[in-house]
């Protein structure tokens, strides 16, 4: 079990009521972590800390930032060991699982500390006689970040890095999932000297999450949030943000459609497949859950995609590999069984299933699954996938955007000039040609349309997201006034 404290300032700290919570291992049960529950004072006084900081870290020459982030990233990467244990022991995620957290965390500070240069402005021709005119990107302020569990290293990360990179000061509102995972991620950062106050890190308990979040996006100081998670969430927090007029970035739920044409190359798309369906249980928001195939070559896909989806392994992560391991709590394996249920009311059909052993849960795969099934609409979020057939091009669009999300998708065609003009017509924010809905890289403009947010997190998008744009000008020479 490990503790953890508030990180305000420069200080490590108890919340102010002296109250903490516990998060268990949702295999075990055994408590995995004890945190401060912090109150909306406490709130407060982060972003306190973070104003108080802001004017000498945005006043920091942008190779002094880079150098700090590099060294951030270097440290995390050190710590990989550590980040993995306490994903598994507060999450229930597989060791290889949280490796590549950190892996994928240290590339986002990587390029992010590339960015400190890349922070331009324009001048703009001006009509008035001897003006100067110039368009600047510059810091705002406090940014709110807000992060969630299912991958804590990659996604608490992407929350800070370019907001940091752009000379801007953190609050990060830890998942009170992970609060211990998130906690280490400020260590990280205070570790490679970016000075006291410029990253504060909150835990709480679940109950005290809108008290904390309403006090962070109503202070004064506080003029970006970003926040990751769920729809039903992101709702109330873009409510919030627009009673006080301040931009947030939301990157929300998915319903990720995989379109397989009938010229696809079959093994890839069953690889694509597998990967996108269930890498970390099918806890992402990328992951593939929709799975639209040709009725042409659809036997044949889904008899290989059984095979391949049989041959991985399923077990305790905490005892040796497995790539079904534990879903994050009882209430997902519930939710999913509750989708195959229904769809197999309705005449789907199970090609693939099994008995969850507590949180252990075994992949589902169901056939002929069609939109007025629950399980075509809702997210899952579990080791599930859904196949629905289609009879045409027109109709393969037309399932891909018959959902509210609109995050990730793909598309497996080998006539290439076909699949991409599919991929244009589908509602997403983000389309691959041959290649899973599961990819992220930080240099990429990353987010969603429709009930999946909006804003980009990533490489010149993110710097667009966390900067201001001011006009500036500068009279060269007398100016003329009619009066």
């Amino acid at each position: 079990m490990v503790e953890v404290q508030l990180l305000i300032g420069d200080h490590d700290r108890p919340a102010s009521s002296g109250a903490t919570f516990s998060r268990g291992n949702p295999v075990s049960g055994q408590e995995a972590s004890v945190a401060p529950a912090a109150t909306a004072a406490d709130a407060v006084a982060a972003a306190d800390a973070a104003a108080e900081a802001f004017p000498a870290w945005s006043a920091l020459g942008p190779t002094e930032r880079r150098t700090r982030l590099l060294r951030a990233a270097d440290l995390l990467e050190a710590r990989s060991a550590e980040f993995a244990s306490l994903m598994t022991a507060e999450n229930g995620a597989t060791a290889e699982w949280g490796h590549f957290n950190v892996h994928l965390a240290a590339q986002m500070l990587r390029e992010a500390a590339s960015l400190t240069t890349q922070i331009a402005g324009e001048v703009i021709p001006s009509d008035v006689p001897g003006n100067l005119a110039m368009a600047i990107r510059q810091p705002v302020g406090v940014v709110l970040a807000i992060a969630p569990w299912n991958a804590p290293v990659i996604l608490g990360v992407r929350s800070i890095a370019v907001p940091l990179a752009c000379g801007n000061t953190v609050v990060f509102k830890a998942s009170e999932t992970c609060p211990a995972t998130h906690r280490l991620i400020g260590s990280v950062l205070r570790e490679a000297g970016l000075g006291g106050g410029v990253v504060n890190v909150l835990t709480h308990a679940p109950q005290g999450a809108a008290a904390i979040v309403d006090a962070l996006i109503a202070h004064p100081a506080v003029r970006r949030i970003n926040f990751t998670g769920s729809t039903r969430v992101g709702r109330i927090v873009a409510q919030t943000c627009a009673k006080h007029l301040k931009p947030v970035v939301l990157e929300l739920g998915g319903k990720a459609p995989l379109v397989i044409l009938d010229d696809a190359n079959l093994g890839d798309a069953v690889n694509a497949a597998a990967f996108g369906a269930f890498l970390n249980q099918g806890q992402i928001c990328m992951s593939t859950e929709r799975i639209l195939v040709d009725e042409i070559v659809a036997d044949e896909f889904c008899e290989e995609f059984v095979k391949k989806v049989t041959s991985l392994p399923t077990g305790d992560p905490r005892q040796g590999k497995a790539v079904f391991g534990s879903v994050i709590g009882a209430s997902t394996v519930e939710r999913v069984q509750g989708l195959v249920k229904d769809a197999v009311a309705q005449g789907a059909k199970v090609l693939l299933g099994g008995q969850a052993t507590g949180t252990i849960m075994p992949p589902i795969i169901v056939d002929n699954v069609t939109p007025d099934m629950e399980i075509f609409r809702q997210e899952s979020f579990g080791p599930s996938v859904s196949i629905t057939r289609f009879h045409s091009t027109e109709e393969a669009i037309s399932l891909a955007n018959d959902c509210e999300y609109g995050l990730s998708s793909a598309v497996f065609g080998r006539d290439i000039a076909r699949a991409l003009e599919v991929a244009k017509r589908i509602e997403s924010g983000i389309c691959h040609i041959n290649g899973p809905t599961v990819h992220d890289e930080a240099q990429m403009p990353f987010g969603g349309v429709k009930a999946s947010g909006y804003g980009r997190f990533g490489g010149k998008a993110g710097v667009h997201e966390f900067t201001e744009l001011r006009w500036i000008t500068i009279q060269t020479t007398p100016r003329h006034y009619p009066f």
